[in-house]
């Protein structure tokens, strides 16, 4: 069963890893030192291809606050879809949705944009879609609200075991009309790849730590598609500050700014034949050829970008099993997919 934040008080303390209490703005000149994954992933290389200028990414998550200086001007009006709410979401009183949204399209502030965070595709624009991750309808209306609303990449944060006939439906839509949809896999080593990550045609993401290894928080199955940085990863933070956190939902972000910069440098390859891209370049780790821990490998942005990458003799998805989906969204949703978010994110349960 997924289990909604609110009912995740008493795990919370154990499950806190490397927990780093947020900095504030003064922390902003060191902070790309911090970014380990700009280097490993030679994201200034990758830059002169493409930023991912004219893509617009929906992020499906807490909200995201617009007024997070390496984010203005980069964040459209979207919805909450929430129960009962109304609104933009661009305000986020829980911080993961800015977090993600920082890692995909920051964009950094000062002279020149040399301070502050630098997300993958800083030149994307965000779709807030606020859905709290309380429960399954709530993603089924997010996801619906997304497709309607001209985004080209989905980008999902959350996961829980239980699959649902209406998300699936919701998730195969998106697909259907030309959408990326990236999950995460989780962050429970040794369970199954969650939902929506383990839908058919979702690009599910695992992570890995600063030397290409399998991120020890992250799950592994059949359904991995593709794998990026997750480990000490520096997100922006509420308050215009910044952090360092664990988990997949950072991999899921830098994956989907990875799709982002494909889409704008190919602008008429399809989501399926984004998502080939990816993985027919993706720096292949362990068993030689797609395996259940790195998927088709580490993504490669640069190759992405540049390679001679055949089309597909005919359409494919990526990897996901065909469900016996249960025929109402599911309830009590599960958290965020991230370790470490201490003061600001409290919110980590059985994901951590």
């Amino acid at each position: 069963m997924r289990r909604a934040r609110s009912r995740a008080a008493a795990v919370v303390a154990a499950l806190l890893v490397a927990v780093t209490t947020p900095a504030g703005p003064a922390w902003a000149d060191g902070v790309r030192d911090g970014q380990w994954m700009l280097g490993f992933l030679n994201l200034a290389e990758a830059h002169r291809y493409s930023e991912g200028a004219g893509v617009v990414v929906a992020v499906v998550d807490t909200g995201v606050d617009a007024t997070h200086p390496d984010l203005v001007g980069n964040v459209l009006p979207g919805a909450d879809v929430e129960p009962g709410a109304s609104g933009p979401g661009t305000t986020d009183v829980d911080g993961h949705g800015t977090a993600m949204a920082g890692l995909i399209a920051a964009h950094g502030h000062g002279p020149g944009n040399s301070r502050g965070l630098l997300g993958i595709a800083p030149q994307a624009t965000i779709l807030p879609v606020k859905d709290g991750a309380r429960s399954g309808s709530a993603l089924v209306e997010a996801v619906d609200w997304a497709t309607a609303h001209g985004a080209k990449v989905i980008s999902i944060s959350q996961a829980g075991e239980d699959a649902g006939l209406l998300e699936q439906r919701a998730i195969a839509n998106a697909i259907a009309h030309d959408i990326v949809v990236v999950a995460g896999a989780g962050n429970i080593p040794g369970a199954s790849v969650e939902y929506p990550a383990a839908y058919p045609g979702v690009v599910a993401v695992a992570g890995v730590d600063q030397h290409g290894n399998h991120g020890q928080d992250s799950i592994t199955g059949p359904e991995v598609v593709l794998s990026a940085p997750d480990i000490d990863i520096v997100d922006l933070a509420l308050n215009h500050g910044y952090l360092t956190t664990s988990g997949t939902s950072n991999a899921t972000a830098m994956v989907a700014g990875a799709a982002a910069l494909v889409r704008a440098r190919f602008p008429n390859l399809s989501a399926t034949e984004v998502v080939h891209r990816l993985t027919a370049t993706a720096i292949d780790r362990g068993p030689s050829g797609r395996d259940d821990v790195y998927g088709y490998g580490i993504v490669n942005l640069v190759g992405a970008l540049t390679a001679d990458v055949p089309p597909l003799a005919t359409p494919s998805a990526s990897p996901g099993p065909t469900t016996g989906a249960a025929s109402s969204p599911p309830t009590g949703r599960s958290p965020w997919l991230i370790v470490g978010f201490g003061v600001v994110l409290v919110v980590v349960a059985a994901l951590g």
